[in-house]
């Protein structure tokens, strides 16, 4: 008989403040297991994880997919966590999300447009049911949670997918190979044997697990580089975590919760305050230059009744997430169960305290204190004491990735295009401020970003197997994490990481093996965009624009180059001849060695694809008509035609005709009828391009 292996486990969602350690439960893991094999698993049912699970069911039905979530809701920090007020960028239903992550905020949306709503509500072009200032959607998470629960439905019942509910993990054999989990419920044990593993924990729990190197907390100079890192790191120095609550306010009610513990404490440091805002009124900042901010009341609310005409919502409903429940300096990762505990619990004494303090202390706009009218909602977010089921968690352990994204990369003052900088092997699309609550030990580490990207060597870790973050745990530094941590950031980066499994799995890879081949990368990449994931920032091109797919993967490989100084792309604007002989150089695989005397340059030992040559040593104009010449293209143009004006610098519909017959690459049909001389605008060329690289790429 096995030896007993006992190991206490804590219970997160079962934390309470009278009782916090009955939350730490015992388990054997001799006992015996369940063998459960699949082809993904997904640890983590955050925002991170739910987008990988619905990626691999939607696009790759053939493989099993196994999710485990810690907690009894899917959906993490927008559901579980409680901040179900979006933080995302004003680009958000265009382009600056996923499709799919806009398919799931249009489907939460429409559950609301499905009741009465009143003329204000009906006048919104995109509805934001709470009309939160700090958002684009503001909603009830058990909406989120039903729309994401009907989602992957589908997949569930083809038994392509299973979901693992108040399942944690605890054991990590082989990079991922074997994952023991166990049931905080029932404490059944599961051994799943993954093809690969993905970890979307919301604190990165798989990393130690797996025996993986990682950062923690501040990081330090040297080895970032970064102009606000410290001299010397502190793993302890980790971003505030906080229990959201949900509160309606009901006129002429009086409903003052009891005064919570270490409620005096807190008070007594200052911790609790409105922060220069009003209650429910404008009010001017005069620290920040006399700067008008609206309502502390409407900062994060979900519901607002003017948008309803609906006996469901008789008062405003708001979630209350503010830097006076955010606890500070308590860091819970890496800690033993019983210090755990103890943080979280102090968490919700604060968050607790603070609806006191607003209930009793708080300055009314009016004069007096207190607003007792303000109901704390316990059925909001299906607690007994009303705050959120899992902390709402800024920051985790991190990756040591083949390549970090550091401060430089991504803020404003280091980068003074529109975009911050490219990364060839982008995945995904972010944009959100460096948001950092808890102590920046460099004042101005928190500040503006530039839309950035999701590379992919950000995303693998050193000698990483087939274990892969999808969550906040990606190679970013403790600055650059405060800028990736948010929603729609987590969620791209959990469908890029679902794409590199199915491809890794299909074609027996390493994630790192595709790093190292572009061809590999180019095709991973090109299943993102067809699905829905813009690598590359517009603010023109919708992920439902008919050439989304097109234009994206075109710019990507540098044919049609990003316009300085603009997120537009243009697609209505013509295509300057010296855009069509580098695609053509790139379509062609012409040689850039520029030896107008070699007669054959696949034999030139130098022949350099034309993506390979660094972008600061780019072929010249000349250089491209020369190479294009050579391989038999524009034979009647000169340079001097072109800078003088005598031909014309934009693409026609006679020039594209000929390209078409001399590379055999036939014309979509809107080109092909064009009028001879008709101007060729770059959303046809990027259509001819896109049609002509795939199907040169698939063969």
């Amino acid at each position: 008989m096995n030896e007993e292996k006992i190991i206490d486990i804590l219970d997160v969602q079962k934390v309470t403040i009278s009782s916090p350690h009955k939350a730490i439960k015992s388990f054997n893991l001799n006992k015996p297991h369940k063998k459960v094999k699949c082809d993904v698993l997904i640890a983590g049912g955050g925002v991170g994880g739910v987008a990988a699970a619905i990626c691999l069911s939607s696009r790759h039905p053939h493989l099993k997919i196994c999710l485990t979530e810690e907690t009894d809701w899917l959906g993490g920090q927008m559901t579980a966590q409680g901040v179900s007020a979006l933080d995302e960028n004003y680009l958000i239903e265009i382009s600056g999300a996923c499709r799919s992550y806009q398919n799931f905020r249009r489907s939460v949306r429409a559950i609301y447009q499905s009741y009465k709503l009143s003329s204000a509500g009906k006048a919104q072009p995109y509805l934001n049911p709470g009309t939160s200032w700090v958002t684009y959607l503001a909603f009830e998470p058990k909406h989120a949670l039903r729309v994401l629960e009907e989602t992957l439905d589908p997949a569930i019942n083809s038994g392509a997918l299973q979901i693992f509910p108040r399942t944690k993990t605890v054991e990590v054999n082989k990079h991922g190979k074997e994952v023991l989990t166990i049931d905080l419920d029932n404490g059944q044990i599961t051994a799943f044997e993954p093809g690969i593993c993905l970890d979307a924990t919301e604190l990165g729990d798989l990393l130690p697990l797996a025996k993986l190197p990682y950062r923690l907390g501040s990081d330090s100079q040297s080895d970032t580089g970064e102009q606000h890192t410290p001299i010397e790191g502190d793993r302890e120095n980790v971003q505030d975590f906080v229990f959201p609550f949900v509160v309606d306010f009901k006129p002429g009610t009086i409903n003052t919760i009891s005064k919570p513990p270490h409620f005096e404490e807190f008070e007594s440091t200052g911790k609790f305050s409105f922060d220069g805002y009003k209650m429910f009124e404008d009010s001017m900042l005069k620290d920040e230059g006399d700067r008008i901010v609206p309502p502390f009341w409407t900062y994060r609310r979900l519901i607002a009744r003017e948008n309803f005409d609906d006996p469901l919502y008789p008062f405003d409903v708001a979630m209350i997430n503010w830097d006076s429940n955010d606890l500070r300096g308590q860091n819970i990762i890496d800690q033993t169960p019983a210090v755990q505990t103890d943080r979280l619990a102090l968490a919700k004494s604060l968050s607790l305290g603070f609806l006191y303090w607003l209930q009793t202390k708080a300055p009314r706009d009016e004069g007096g204190t207190g607003y007792p009218e303000l109901e704390l909602r316990t059925d909001v977010l299906d607690t007994v004491d009303g705050l959120s089921k899992y902390p709402y968690i800024r920051e985790a352990r991190r990756i040591i990735p083949i390549k970090t994204i550091v401060e430089q990369d991504i803020v404003a003052s280091a980068n003074p295009d529109v975009r911050a900088k490219q990364m060839p092997d982008t995945l995904g699309i972010g944009f959100y401020p460096v948001d950092i609550h808890g102590m920046q030990e460099v004042p101005g580490a928190g500040q503006a970003t530039k839309p950035f990207q999701i590379p992919l060597s950000a995303l693998i870790p050193k000698d990483g197997g087939k274990l892969l973050p999808a969550c906040k745990n990606i190679g970013v530094t403790h600055i650059t994490n405060g800028a990736y941590r948010l929603h729609p950031v987590e969620w791209a980066i959990g469908e890029a990481q679902a794409e590199v499994a199915a491809y890794c799995l299909q074609h027996h890879l390493k994630p790192a093996d595709i790093l190292s081949d572009r061809k590999h990368l180019f095709a991973v990449q090109r299943n993102l965009i067809e699905g829905g994931s813009p690598l590359i920032w517009f603010d023109d091109v919708s992920t439902g624009d008919p050439d989304f797919s097109a234009i994206q993967y075109c710019a990507l490989r540098g044919m049609l180059p990003l316009k300085p100084g603009s997120l537009h792309f243009d697609a209505q604007g013509g295509v300057e001849i010296e855009d069509v002989l580098k695609s053509l150089a790139i379509l062609l695989d012409w040689s850039t060695t520029f030896d107008t005397t070699a007669e054959d340059t696949s034999t030139n030992p130098a022949r350099k694809s034309i993506e390979d040559v660094d972008t600061r040593n780019k072929p010249s104009l000349e250089e491209l008509l020369l190479l294009a010449q050579k391989n038999g293209y524009f034979q009647s143009l000169s340079i001097t035609d072109i800078k003088s004006g005598a031909t014309e610098s934009m693409l026609t519909a006679d020039q594209i005709n000929d390209l078409a017959k001399k590379s055999k690459i036939s014309l979509p049909e809107d080109i092909k009828n064009a009028s001879l001389g008709t101007q060729i605008n770059r959303g046809q060329f990027a259509r001819w391009l896109y049609q002509a690289i795939v199907r040169k790429e698939k063969v």
